[in-house]
């Protein structure tokens, strides 16, 4: 449970319990002990949801099997003719053999094929990729790329000096209609 919890904790639940105790021990009336029922079975069930949701929408902790697969650009982060054209130019796979292969396109034809290996480092929650590219590859390609994890899916970010960051996520091309 995190900080808000803790002061509900104590300024709310604690004093409520405490005064509901009171009350129902000196008047031995029943709504006292319904209430003070009902206050913690609200607590619970808050707490039951808490951990439910947090299930639900917490974010993605990455393994080294989650990297295998093929990307493409994310045209929705920064739609627009820049996408577009990364899109239509730029796409790699990562192989379950730890391959990986950069490919510089022109829409659905490959023109260059960049390759490398890639590992993962276990030092956090979640594993981060490292690209073992061979020498001379493509400037995107130059860096390990950052995940930007959401509760189901992640995204890649990669930084490219003529480009900045460029992003790719899970898919497989399809022309731009």
């Amino acid at each position: 449970m995190g900080f808000g919890f803790g002061i509900f904790f104590i300024v709310i639940l604690i004093p409520a319990t405490a005064l509901l105790l009171i009350i129902w021990a000196i008047s031995r009336k029943r709504v006292f002990g319904k209430a003070l029922g009902c206050l913690w079975m609200f607590v619970f069930v808050l707490g039951f949801l808490s951990v439910i949701f947090r299930g639900l929408f917490d974010k993605k902790n990455l393994n080294k099997n989650d990297y295998h697969g093929t990307y493409v650009i994310n045209r929705s982060y920064f739609a627009g003719k820049q996408a577009d054209w990364q899109y239509n130019h730029f796409r790699f796979e990562i192989k379950d053999n730890d391959s990986i292969y950069f490919y510089v396109t022109n829409e659905a034809k490959i023109l260059k094929t960049y390759k490398g290996t890639v590992s993962t480092t276990t030092d956090y929650a979640s594993a981060r990729l490292i690209l073992n590219m061979e020498a001379n590859t493509h400037h995107i390609m130059r860096q390990d790329p950052t995940a930007i994890r959401g509760a189901w899916s992640f995204t890649l970010a990669f930084r490219s000096p003529k480009f900045n960051n460029v992003y790719f996520k899970k898919g497989d091309w399809e022309p731009i209609r």
